[in-house]
């Protein structure tokens, strides 16, 4: 088969995609000139820049185009209903970087608790703020709540667990045979209530954001709020608001409304620690996703 890889891919995956006989192409398109390329392939691979939408489509039918993969975990950068109606088949490789999605939402939490990311910036600036960092929390004995308790969210509470951290969660389904001493399922509002830090894991909202005023007018005062999600399901304003009303005491970004991010006041802010939506960026990770992909065309 041909396959077109746009934003990137494992080295190994891509030797031993090419050592089964396929064609691999790694190519990025710019958005007007993908749905004629596109054409040309059985199968496209992306990330997170190329976004594949209803024209891209219309612009493949009848075509030898019969399967998108997402190396990631969610697919609203895809039209997913529209391709799928058109005879396009669309997966994502939702298992292999659980871990390390987990592991920055982890980072984020101490990041906040400990000050890292400010004391580091200052002390770059030639300063010595010992007395005014020297106020962090522990997260041991601390309550984490987590909105989304799929592979990714189930990684943080184990993780947070071994921490010495309560967990609660909120999600639409539960998972028989978890509920522990140390975790247990809740409302969003008892989450909320509850919660010291709070990580979000939902895939992407459409229409009002999950993390909106009323929402965070009902979290703990100085709590801790990390998002490796999807920029859109938080209302950034909000955010910022809460931040300097001291509400909310830290937040973890990896993902924005808008990307790149350019909501200066957030990415300034000396209570954010922020990093460019790099929660699946690990090598392990990559490694993972790769062979995914592969056992994916494997099985077309």
């Amino acid at each position: 088969m041909r396959i077109l890889v746009t934003d990137g891919m494992d080295k190994t995956a891509l030797e031993t995609l090419r050592a089964k006989g396929h064609e691999v192409v790694e190519q990025f398109y710019a958005p007007e000139e993908l749905g004629e390329a596109i054409r040309d392939f059985d199968v496209v691979v992306v990330r997170s820049a190329t976004k594949v939408r209803a024209n891209h489509i219309d612009a493949a039918k009848g075509s030898r185009l019969k399967l998108i993969i997402r190396g990631g975990v969610g697919v609203d950068n895809i039209d997913v209903a529209y391709a799928e109606a058109n005879g396009i088949s669309v997966k994502n490789t939702p298992r292999a970087s659980s871990n390390s999605v987990a592991e920055l939402a982890l980072a984020h939490m101490l990041s906040c608790a400990r000050f890292v990311s400010i004391a580091g910036h200052t002390m770059r600036e030639g300063k010595w703020e010992k007395k005014a960092y020297g106020k962090g929390v522990e997260l041991g004995g601390k309550t984490l709540g987590v909105i989304g308790y799929g592979r990714i969210g189930q990684a943080l509470g184990r993780m947070a667990q071994g921490l010495g951290m309560n967990v609660v969660a909120y999600d639409i389904f539960h998972v028989e045979g978890i509920e522990c001493e140390t975790m247990h399922y809740v409302t969003m509002d008892e989450l909320l209530a509850q919660s010291d830090f709070i990580s979000l894991h939902t895939p992407a909202i459409d229409g009002k954001p999950l993390i909106n005023r009323e929402n965070i007018a009902k979290m703990k005062d100085g709590v801790i709020f990390v998002n490796t999600s999807r920029g859109n399901n938080v209302d950034e304003e909000a955010l910022l608001e809460g931040l300097n009303s001291g509400k909310i005491r830290g937040a973890g970004l990896d993902v924005y409304a808008e990307e790149p991010a350019k909501n200066e006041a957030l990415l300034n802010h000396p209570n954010v620690s922020c990093t460019p939506h790099i929660g699946a960026a690990t090598k392990e990770a990559q490694k993972r996703i790769g062979m995914e992909i592969v056992s994916i065309i494997d099985n077309l």
